[in-house]
């Protein structure tokens, strides 16, 4: 019996060991953040040779982004999972809004691995599979909740920079220190507002 990390080999198992390592990958930065993202240590809890990983992961920015994709699908998962598709537009963009910060609070590891430069500078992601979906669900929304607006993906696209912005400085502790609060929900209400005009009924 061989106790140390296996040499796999081509065969059946490779979809298995694919799906292996990535599920791996989505564990350790979920745990340990982005930065322990290594191949060698993706490998090793795999239980694998390190070199194993490249028969289907050419280079490490490949294996990343795999691992982002799936942090994209929960995402998704999530957002369907909170929208009840009956609600106001409006309501629904606050729901899809709030799932968004909790998700950055709480796959932090995850989100920051989305939204690296060098992943969506690569084309390894997939966009068209991975954020423009839930994108588009936001462009829908925000078309039906402001139809006076020309420009509904313009709009969804300002809206979305300014949720990005809040996760980010509130994790980094800026927005919190600024504004002397504890809760982004107050921020969010704001952007809304901004982007959309106050609250109506129905809307």
């Amino acid at each position: 019996m061989n106790d140390g990390p296996e040499d796999h080999q081509p065969g059946a198992d490779d979809d298995g060991l694919r799906g292996r390592l990535v599920r791996a990958g989505v564990e350790l930065v979920n745990t340990e953040g982005a930065q322990a993202l290594s191949l060698r240590e993706i490998a090793r809890r795999t239980g694998v040779s390190h070199g194993a990983p490249r028969r289907h992961f050419p280079t490490h920015l490949d294996l990343l982004s795999a691992i982002a994709r799936q942090g994209f699908a929960e995402l998704a998962a999530r957002v369907a999972e909170a929208d009840p598709g009956t609600a106001a537009p409006r309501e629904r963009i606050a729901l899809l809004a709030r799932v968004y910060l909790d998700y950055a609070t709480d796959r932090r590891g995850m989100y920051e691995l989305m939204f690296r430069h060098d992943l969506l500078e690569s084309g390894r992601l997939g966009l068209r599979e991975t954020s423009l979906p839930l994108f588009g669900r936001l462009t829908e929304l925000v078309a039906r909740a402001r139809p006076d607006t020309p420009e509904p993906a313009v709009l969804a696209g300002a809206l979305w920079a300014n949720l990005h912005g809040i996760a980010q400085l509130w994790h980094w502790g800026s927005l919190p220190l600024a504004t002397g609060g504890d809760d982004p929900a107050p921020l969010l209400a704001a952007a809304l507002d901004a982007h959309l005009g106050p609250a109506e009924p129905g809307r």
